[in-house]
């Protein structure tokens, strides 16, 4: 090691040293965060190749009706409300999140003792065995209990414990995966039950020692507190999820499982990117609430301009090497994934695209125009699944997806405007023209990419035009981006 590899080192850990600990906290969040979803993308090119797709497929469905019934059967108790309660309750926290752990178990139960009632109805609207659905319920059960643990220590930033829990599961889950699915014939049965009996084992270490802390599952006032601030919510909640998820649960259900496999390939790479996205606006929230209090206007509009830039291009590339990235994650029979990657990538775009009009409505407390069109988008996405798939194919679940996130900046828009109208008239937050004119450039340029996607030599020179503007540009983009965090520390 030179010694100037040792002062860049040195200056680094002094620079940590001087981090608060809300700060550190927060740096290992997203590391944690990035290398949970890493872990997560480098484990699909190996199930893709242990797995048939039909195999493959149903235990994609599994997970989407997982990510969906986990709403009604939790209520998202460890959203939101947690967080509310630990400010409101911070001499009781124990007993809160005790109490709030005792509900989802009371939810839980009742919706199983719905299912046990007619069982096969259920599972035919599920397209899942009763093995699959009591699996399913094990894990509504207790995962909880880890994700109550899990808020708690990210609202106190305590941030080893978690790291560590995390990336114990983060690596336990697939290598437990591969074990079964390589040690069995019943192969979709290996991959599903593996999944959830580690959830569920680690959700159970957190359940009891939520409740030992607690010493309370029921709480009254606790409960009527928890239910009257997450149940207006949940439609915002299913509606989001449902956007989210329904493409595969209805392309297994109208196609079969093997098509639900690819799409879910598609999909799952091409929303590698809300990593980026995510970060970016969790970044952007704060900037622009200062900026807002601080009648700093011009501000929000020019940086919402490069950020937008900067996603953009980003989408642009995860299109341009669609079928190298398919390749590497997924053997021949999942090839024609090449095809969803271009719409499900630029959905990225409006997905980062509507927050920005989102956090004005948040910023305002106008809350009710976010259930709206989250209801509204839902609705439009399952109505236009079932309306095109039998006719176009399962591919055009990428291009339904893309047309509710485009429905969903829209609406936003039109509801941003409604906001500032009503809370600073004659004011302008962001520049529409440009913010209209781009989009069109990211859609124009997926269609443009979806027609040389066979010339390897266009979409090459493409790709490297596309990374020489952001080399040459990469001064002016840092510029931004550093404002923002310089503005975040006021």
């Amino acid at each position: 090691m030179t010694v100037k590899t040792i002062k860049i080192f040195r200056k680094l850990t002094d620079c940590y040293s001087n981090l608060n600990a809300a700060v550190k906290a927060s740096l290992w969040f997203t590391v944690c965060s990035i290398l949970q979803k890493g872990i997560s993308m480098i484990t699909i090119p190996i199930f893709t190749r242990l797995l048939t797709t039909e195999q493959y497929g149903v235990y994609s469905v599994y997970q989407s009706w997982y990510s969906i019934i986990s709403i009604l059967a939790t209520l998202c108790l460890s959203a939101g409300v947690f967080n509310n309660g630990m400010i409101k309750f911070e001499n009781d926290k124990n007993r809160f999140a005790s109490s709030l752990q005792g509900l989802s178990t009371v939810i839980t139960i009742v919706l199983f003792f719905v299912y046990i009632v007619a069982m096969p109805f259920w599972n035919n609207i599920l397209e899942l065995s009763t093995l699959f659905v009591v699996a399913m319920f094990a894990q509504l059960l207790f995962e909880p209990a880890l994700l109550f643990w899990s808020a708690r220590q990210r609202f106190e930033y305590k941030f080893k414990k978690l790291v560590i829990v995390t990336l114990m599961i983060s690596f336990m889950s697939p290598i437990l995966g591969v074990i079964a699915v390589l040690s069995t014939v019943y192969k979709t049965e290996a991959r599903v039950l593996s999944f959830a009996l580690i959830q569920i084992c680690f959700g159970l270490i957190f359940y009891i020692y939520n409740a030992l802390k607690g010493k309370k599952l029921f709480d009254k006032s606790y409960w009527k507190f928890a239910l009257l601030f997450n149940i207006p919510l949940i439609p915002h909640y299913l509606s989001m999820n449902i956007l989210g998820q329904s493409d595969r649960i209805i392309i297994s259900r109208i196609v079969g499982s093997d098509k639900a496999a690819i799409y879910s390939v598609a999909y799952s790479v091409s929303s590698l990117m809300t990593l980026v996205t995510t970060s970016i606006n969790n970044t952007f929230i704060p900037y622009t609430y200062k900026a807002i209090k601080e009648k700093n206007y011009n501000g929000i509009e020019k940086n919402s301009n490069s950020i937008l830039i900067f996603v953009g291009g980003t989408v642009l590339l995860v299109m341009a090497f669609g079928p190298e990235i398919i390749k590497i994650f997924a053997p021949a029979e999942y090839y024609e994934a090449i095809w969803i990657i271009p719409p499900v990538a630029a959905s990225v775009y409006f997905m980062f695209l509507y927050p920005l009009f989102g956090n004005i409505e948040f910023y305002f407390e106008e809350t009710k125009f976010i259930m709206i069109a989250s209801c509204f988008g839902a609705a439009a996405n399952i109505a236009l699944n079932y309306l095109l798939i039998p006719v176009c194919g399962y591919v055009v679940a990428g291009y339904t997806t893309l047309t509710c996130y485009m429905m969903f900046a829209f609406a936003h828009y039109i509801f941003h405007k409604e906001v500032i109208k009503k809370h600073i008239p004659n004011v302008k937050i962001y520049d529409i023209k440009f913010i209209t004119g781009f989009s069109f450039a990211i859609l124009i340029a997926m269609i443009l990419m979806l027609t040389i996607y066979k010339n390897q030599i266009i979409r090459y020179s493409l790709i490297a035009f596309l990374l020489l503007i952001a080399i040459v540009k990469r001064r002016y983009i840092i510029e931004q981006m550093m404002t923002i965090k310089k503005i975040n520390k006021k």
